[in-house]
Parts: structure tokens; C-alpha cells; sequence
């Protein structure tokens, strides 16, 4: 009986803890969580952050709506100029490996997409999530660190709000 009400707690409190969390600040480290590809294979972020100079990981409600396309799309459009500055993209969303690779194929997508169904990086960026659904936001990663955060990330206007920070910002 004190195991089964000790299990509860410890349900509750965990719940609590995630409903509370904040999302990730600039100067924030960036968590080396895993995540489940459109491809159904694991992504270490933290071995994509190595790679790069920059990572973008950005988070959209549910694939295929109009306006996480749009977003998806200005980062497609932009994804030439984007990777010359050397920044990897990574989307995520509540969607499954199904969903993903489906929105990916449809829109032509050239960077990762990431199948969050248990909330994992969601959670471990602090995003706030609804029903399933992420809130849209933007984090732009640098040697480990958050260097520019969008709380409120446009759809059509995601890419070159990051290229704005990228071009401004001192090396």
C-alpha cells in the first residue's frame, strides 16, 4: 500500500514538474536529448550540435496544418542559405514516424523531423504543449549553448528571422 501511494506521488509530482517547466533561455545550455526521425532512427542532438556551427531546433503544433507548413517551408526555401552558415535543422512536433515522414515526403523537406510522441524533447527544451500539441517556438544552438530563442516563431518569416540573428550576431 505505501509502495502503491509512493508510485502516485510519484506520478503527480513529475506531472507537475513537466506542467511547470520553462522554456529554455539564451545562454541556457542545450540539452543533449534523443529523439525518434521521420526515419524511425534515434538522433543524438547532441552529436548534431558538434557537427555544426549552429542548430536550429524549432517546434511546430501538428504536421501538415497550414501554418506549420509555412514554417516548414521558409526553412525549406532558405535551407541553401541556411546550411552556409552552417546551420543544421531539426523540426519537432507530437507527430508519429508516420505523420513525420509523410509531411517530410509531401513538402520536400531537406532536414530532420523529429517524431516527439512521448514529449521528450519537448519537455527537455521546456516548450509548452497542449493536448499534444507544441507550442511554436525556435532555439538556435551554438557550441552547446542557446544564442537566440523565438517564443512565438513565425511560420512564413522563421527562416529569415534566423538568418536576421545570424547575420547580426558577433562571431
Amino acid at each position: 500500500m505505501k509502495l502503491r501511494l509512493l508510485l502516485i506521488m510519484s506520478a503527480f509530482a513529475a506531472l507537475f514538474s513537466f506542467a511547470r517547466a520553462e522554456p529554455l533561455k539564451v545562454g541556457d545550455a542545450a540539452p543533449a536529448t534523443t529523439g525518434i526521425t521521420e526515419t524511425g532512427a534515434t538522433l543524438q542532438f547532441s552529436d548534431v550540435y558538434s557537427k555544426q556551427p549552429y542548430t536550429l531546433v524549432y517546434f511546430y503544433p501538428k504536421a501538415g496544418t497550414a501554418g506549420c507548413t509555412a514554417q516548414g517551408c521558409s526553412l525549406r526555401d532558405s535551407y541553401e542559405t541556411l546550411t552556409k552558415k552552417g546551420v543544421a535543422v531539426i523540426g519537432v512536433s507530437h507527430d508519429t514516424v508516420e505523420a513525420q515522414k509523410k509531411f517530410k515526403e509531401e513538402q520536400r523537406f531537406p532536414f530532420t523531423l523529429i517524431a516527439d510522441t512521448e514529449q521528450t524533447v519537448i519537455n527537455a527544451f521546456g516548450v509548452p504543449a497542449s493536448g499534444g500539441y507544441a507550442a511554436r517556438q525556435a532555439f538556435l544552438i551554438k557550441d552547446g549553448k542557446i544564442v537566440w530563442a523565438d517564443y512565438s516563431a513565425s511560420t512564413a518569416e522563421q527562416a529569415a528571422d534566423v538568418l536576421k540573428f545570424i547575420n547580426g550576431a558577433k562571431s
